[in-house]
Formats: C-alpha cells, structure tokens, sequence
C-alpha cells in the first residue's frame, strides 16, 4: 500500500526535533505543518519573509493576506515575525536553518536533485530551491517514487536541469524511506504492504536494501 501524500508528511513530521528551525518546500512538504508532533517546538521559515507559521487555516480563518512561498494560505502562532525576503534568504545562506524539506522531480543516486524546471513548461522562477541545497545542513526530499508515466524519479543521473549537487541525505517516497551515501540508495524503511520487489522495480539508481529493514508506521 503505497503511501498517501498526508501520510508521508506524518513520517516526515516525526523527524523534527525540538528547537528545530524547519524549511518547508512547495508541494508535500508544507503538509507537516499540519503533523507536528505534541510536546516538540519547532519554528517554521518561510522564504517569502516569514518566521512562526501555524498549521493550515480552517475555512473560516482564512486570511488572504497571510501566505508562504507557495501562495498558500497559512496561520500564524504568538510571535510570528515578518520581514522582507532578502533578510529570509539571509537566514537560509547563512546556515540558520536545522532541517528543509523538499519537493522534487528527479533524485540521482549521488544526492543530485532537480526540483525547478522542466524544459518546455512555463514557471514563474526557480524560488528559492537552490540557496536551500546550497546552505542547507539537513535536507529531505519527498515526493513520488514515479512520474505520472510510471518512470522511476530515482535516478542514475538527473535528466532535468539541476537544482543542487551532492546535496541530498534522505528521500521518502510513498513506498520507501531512502539514505543517500556511497553512490546508492539504500532502503530503511518500507510501506506497509509493498514489497521489495516492487521497490527494485521502481528504482532506476543503484539500490541497496538494509538488512534492518523497517515497516513504516503509518
């Protein structure tokens, strides 16, 4: 059973750590807001100039005006502090942020990431993905482990114009929890119900599987 997309921003959610200062990319990742577990205080950066998002609003809180880097709609929590974009990126090339979390289309098997631009489709610019590769200390990629054609997203190389080298620790897709070292991707934690064989079928990088394969809790 492949994972859904609140499912793995669940698992993601128990990787913060108290105190954490957290970077949370477009996509599957501003879900965590909404799982952070009790008992753990972390402060969320938006690039936009945002410093203290809340988990997303009921309809009834809506408030247009409050947005992250996304354009979404976010809360704000006691303390929340606002300011301009460049004092954010100044926080994220200067090393203050603890942990982000990425989108991405294509992760190669020696950390590479693409997460910007598919040649031929109109974006509106690269955001702020690459000051994020470059400064980050600890970054995890989610996405899907295939394309809308079923092909692998975890690669040999990237295809697509890079966002950041050798930048890349962890990968949870919605069937498995990857490490990235050694020029592989070595499975530690499975989805319930799926098997590796499954997992062998969907990889197109170098795969090794952990002899302390885990389940992930969902």
């Amino acid at each position: 059973m492949a994972l859904t997309k609140e499912q793995i921003a669940q698992r993601i959610a128990r990787e913060l750590q108290d105190g954490y200062y957290v970077n949370l990319g477009i996509g599957i990742p501003t879900l965590v807001a909404n799982y952070i577990p009790k008992g753990i205080d972390v402060v969320l950066q938006s690039e936009n100039g945002l410093l203290g998002m809340g988990p997303f609003p009921t309809e009834d809180k809506v408030d247009a005006d409050l947005i992250n880097a996304g354009k979404q709609t976010i809360t704000t929590l006691p303390g929340t502090a606002f300011f301009d974009s460049a004092y954010s990126f100044g926080m994220i090339r200067s090393q203050r942020i603890d942990l982000t979390v990425l989108g991405a289309m294509e992760v190669s098997e020696n950390g590479d990431i693409a997460n910007w631009k598919i040649p031929g489709k109109l974006i509106k610019g690269m955001g702020g993905a690459m000051d994020l590769v470059a400064s980050a200390r600890n970054i995890i990629v989610t996405m899907m482990q295939t394309n809308p054609k079923g092909e692998s997203k975890l690669l040999p190389t990237c295809s697509l114009p890079l966002t950041g080298k050798k930048c890349i620790q962890r990968v949870l897709t919605d069937i498995g929890f990857y490490n990235i070292q050694d020029g592989a991707f070595h499975l530690v934690e499975i989805a319930p119900g799926v098997t590796v064989d499954e997992i062998k079928a969907k990889t197109l990088g170098k795969l090794v599987i952990s002899d302390k394969l885990k389940t992930i809790e969902v």
